[in-house]
């Protein structure tokens, strides 16, 4: 797939009043500072698409972004730590929970996590909340560039070991650095096959 534009929609802090014309969404979300802004810029090759910072729960809203007017590419708040009070944090996990649990125009969820560390609970326990709920999803390991391959490749290992424990089957995982754009094909190519499936008449 071919990305000819890229172009932010609409922030939200309510399901019900994202976009309304149908179109396929794909949701990115991940613990906070796995570099999901950095990647969303990467894929898009747009540099300031996503706000990117080092300060965690940097994103606090549902954003849609328009992608070749086919397709949205939905930034999500982080989960995990974040300098905000309890109560903000609780707004915002039920508002990103009510988005995956009641959005029908979501067809695929993209978690990210972090290839440079041992399997985090918190990932774990959110991959699971999804599944539990029939909510589909990917997995893409980023910052793969930051440490040796070997180490990368343990980590990933160790976490589908993890994964395995609760899973009968996997799910399709990815691979991605942001600085050398190694994942990007892959992942868009993911979401090419699934428009065009969804495409066909039934």
């Amino acid at each position: 797939m071919e990305i000819k534009s890229a172009t932010f929609v609409i922030s939200n802090s309510d399901y019900r009043k994202c976009p309304s014309n149908g179109l396929p969404e794909y949701a990115f979300i991940g613990r906070s500072n796995v570099g999901k802004s950095s990647l969303i810029n990467m894929l898009t090759r747009n540099k300031s698409l996503a706000k990117t910072s080092v300060r965690p729960g940097k994103t606090q809203l549902i954003n849609h972004f328009i992608v070749n007017n086919q397709w949205y590419l939905v930034d999500l708040p982080g989960y995990g730590f974040a300098r905000t009070s309890k109560s903000s944090r609780t707004a915002w996990q039920k508002m990103v929970y009510d988005y995956f649990l009641h959005r029908e125009e979501l067809v695929n969820t993209f978690v990210l996590i972090d290839s440079r560390i041992p399997p985090q609970n918190i990932d774990l326990e959110f991959l699971s909340f999804l599944g539990q709920n029939g909510v589909p999803l990917s997995i893409v390991f980023t910052k793969i560039d930051k440490q040796n391959q070997r180490e990368t490749m343990r980590n990933i290992s160790t976490f589908k070991n993890a994964l395995a424990e609760q899973w009968e089957e996997l799910p399709v995982m990815f691979s991605t650095s942001s600085v050398t754009g190694f994942g990007r094909d892959h992942i868009l190519d993911y979401i090419d096959s699934i428009n065009k499936s969804i495409a066909k008449p039934h």
